[in-house]
């Protein structure tokens, strides 16, 4: 198994791409500490790990709380011995559906702010144990959104791109101690879009709104695959970037949009 042996924590674990994530990490073998402010789903998402014969644990912890989030890895660090692996899966708050005109600007910054805050605390909590045992990956996701011109998804752009360039810092400032920053870029993903209960922003297409249909529809056209990433091909490779099979990689994100690209 490609994380036999290794700990890994997962901040927003009780949201979809933690999910998945906290499952393919244990599915290879890892054992895998669940963090998020929900209780009760990161309870469900470690029954189904449990379930199918993996370790998984879980704490309430705000991922905007610094002194929350360095007790909680330090008590991980504790009691596994170390951490090998942390995945930062936390929510922004993005605000979608209108032009930047008319957008209030707390709701374009909040996730900006909010990832990278998040991003930054649950990053120098896990590399200040990573960095004493010489060793490590810290993993994050970002999508398309980060290199496409979309209209009206107000701060999510941006806050992908500065993740993307804190991951690099990051990574030039902890890669002399063996610890990887890397990052998974994907399309929008379908299992969330269709989780959706309301109608999509129309995202300049003449349209004042769409469907969650058409709205799956207007991605796939965007991808040369005619497709979106699916949350288990986001778990596979988040296994993957975190084994030695990707020791080489640091400072660099994982392309898994199908071929979307800037202009499409």
């Amino acid at each position: 198994m490609l994380l036999e042996g290794r700990t890994a924590v997962v901040y927003g674990g009780g949201g979809r791409v933690g999910a998945a994530v906290a499952r393919a990490f244990a599915g290879e073998g890892a054992r895998v500490f669940l963090a998020g402010r929900t209780l009760a789903r990161l309870e469900a998402v470690a029954g189904d790990i449990r379930a199918a014969g993996g370790s998984a644990e879980v704490a309430e912890v705000d991922a905007l709380d610094e002194p929350a989030v360095d007790a909680h890895a330090d008590a991980v660090a504790a009691q596994a011995g170390g951490i090998d692996v942390a995945f930062n899966a936390i929510s922004h708050g993005d605000v979608h559906g209108l032009t930047l005109s008319d957008l209030p600007f707390e709701d374009f910054v909040r996730p900006v702010a909010t990832a990278l805050r998040s991003q930054f605390l649950t990053t120098r909590a896990a590399a200040r144990h990573m960095t004493r045992q010489g060793s490590g990956v810290i993993m994050t996701i970002t999508a398309t959104t980060a290199r496409l011109s979309i209209p009206q998804v107000g701060g999510t752009g941006v806050a992908f791109d500065a993740i993307e360039s804190q991951s690099r810092q990051w990574a030039v400032e902890l890669g002399g101690h063996g610890v990887r920053v890397v990052w998974l870029q994907t399309t929008g993903l379908p299992e969330a879009i269709a989780g959706a209960d309301v109608a999509q922003p129309g995202y300049g297409t003449g349209s004042e709104a769409m469907t969650r249909d058409e709205l799956i529809a207007w991605n796939q056209g965007k991808a040369l695959l005619g497709r979106l990433t699916t949350l288990a091909e986001v778990g596979r490779a988040a296994a993957f970037l975190a084994s030695d099979h990707a020791a080489a990689v640091t400072a660099a994100g994982l392309n898994l949009t199908c071929g979307q690209a800037p202009g499409r």
